[in-house]
């Protein structure tokens, strides 16, 4: 069993705390916001993660894990403390540290006894360098303490699973003996761990996101190649991914990545080449690809319906992907605003992300359910591809709606199916745009 304490508790925060506190670690975590503070004590989440509460209610009940806004408190026995404040974006695409800074601020001010400080937190290259002297500025002469990179890969809607069942454990730092202390707390994972500098480590967390981002950026960019010639993104993924050198994974066309993680981390990285003198073109590539798959997809709803002026547009789907209510950088706010811009009232529905949502779209009416958005609309769009919306009842939604027009953007339906009920469907690179002819408030297959 190993003392830990956890600085921050957001969605690798909270998941780091609770999953550890499992494993048999006692763990404290600091909270400082003290709304969010009183609702973790009541053994409630504030955020939307599939198991993470009951994981979080069990072990506060059998007394491992336990929440305080007092550094004093949570660092009174601690061996490790994580640092897993967030690293928002910043005004010129750098990451903001003034989290981190206030985190390892207070660290050194609190710390009187032998501690390994780990930095969690998507960082800058440098960061721990930086870290470490805010650390020893502010620390008692009593206190010893050593810094170690631990680079997050959790993914929202999975994170308790990726935390039981990683890749990979990444560690750096310029005492090889703390990097191996934290590697022993991670032995019950099974994991293959990797050690390497600070810096290093910080970096592999960057070129990991950046690289799937890149993997995303280029199968739209073929997606759209494949619309002019004709040709099926899916298959085309499905021929690709058969390859063992490329392999499946992050080649699904739609409309984009969003979240947290990979629009910050990719304009973060950007930052830092630029700042170092080097050319980021690659990069400057994938978030212009990235951009362009939303706007592409705000102009089939143009071209299906014309003058957005009056019309309804429904929305299936509202957070960046399923299984969680995080609408950080989702796609659904560009694209919604985009039809309120053109005038269209914008119903829609959300399993989960709808307070979040209505919190940075006031003007969208939201819907019970997926059927609430088809009533009187006049083009359904596939936004997030939850579970439930798999296997609608076509029929039924067709009947609701004023005209029969889908627009797919994660390619979650099979167009001849569409097309058989009735259903004017277009999705992400799947072939030429449908053969309709536009005429007045209805559309006709010409």
């Amino acid at each position: 069993m190993t003392n830990i304490c956890v600085v921050g508790t957001g969605y690798v925060g909270l998941t780091t705390g609770v999953c550890f506190s499992d494993l048999g670690n006692t763990v404290t975590c600091i909270e400082i916001n003290k709304e969010k503070l009183e609702l973790l004590r009541s053994g409630k989440s504030p955020i939307y993660e599939p198991g993470l509460e009951e994981l979080q209610e069990r072990n506060m009940r059998a007394g491992r894990l336990r929440f305080t806004e007092d550094y004093t408190i949570g660092m009174a026995e601690a061996d490790l403390i994580f640092i897993t404040v967030g690293t928002p974006m910043g005004a010129d695409g750098a990451a903001d540290l003034s989290q981190v800074k206030s985190a390892a601020r207070s660290i050194g001010q609190h710390l009187t006894r032998r501690a390994i400080i780990i930095d969690k937190s998507t960082v800058p290259v440098g960061t721990g360098d930086m870290v470490s002297s805010i650390i020893a500025e502010h620390a008692s002469p009593d206190a010893s303490f050593a810094v170690v990179s631990n680079p997050e890969f959790l993914r929202e809607g999975s994170a308790v699973a990726d935390f039981f069942k990683p890749d990979r454990i990444v560690l750096g730092s310029t005492d090889y003996a703390a990097a191996e202390e934290v590697g022993e707390l991670h032995t019950p994972l099974g994991a293959n761990i990797i050690i390497t500098d600070l810096r290093t480590a910080e970096m592999i967390k960057y070129a990991s996101n950046a690289f799937l981002a890149t993997r995303i950026s280029f199968i739209n960019e073929i997606a759209q190649i494949c619309e002019k010639l004709g040709a099926d993104v899916k298959e085309v993924a499905r021929g690709m991914g058969a390859d063992k050198r490329i392999g499946p994974h992050f080649l699904d066309a739609g409309i984009g990545y969003g979240g947290s993680c990979f629009p910050k981390d990719v304009l973060a990285l950007h930052h830092m080449a630029a700042t170092s003198g080097c050319h980021p073109q690659l990069l400057q590539a994938v978030m212009d690809i990235n951009q362009s798959a939303r706007d592409r997809f705000v102009g089939k709803v143009q071209t299906l319906l014309g003058d957005l002026n009056g019309k309804v547009v429904g929305v299936l789907g509202l957070s960046f992907k399923p299984n969680t209510d995080d609408m950080r950088e989702a796609p659904s706010v560009d694209i919604i605003k985009a039809m309120l811009a053109g005038g269209a009232r914008v119903k829609a529905y959300d399993p989960v992300a709808m307070d979040n949502a209505a919190e940075m779209l006031p003007e969208v009416t939201f819907c019970r359910t997926a059927y609430d958005v088809a009533k009187e609309a006049d083009a359904l769009l596939l936004v997030t591809e939850w579970n439930e919306f798999k296997q609608l009842n076509w029929e039924k939604i067709r009947g609701f709606m004023r005209q029969p027009i889908v627009v797919d953007g994660r390619n979650l339906y099979d167009p001849a199916e569409l097309a058989a009920r009735g259903l004017i469907y277009w999705g992400v690179g799947r072939g030429a745009q449908p053969n309709l002819a536009v005429q007045g408030e209805d559309v006709v297959t010409a």
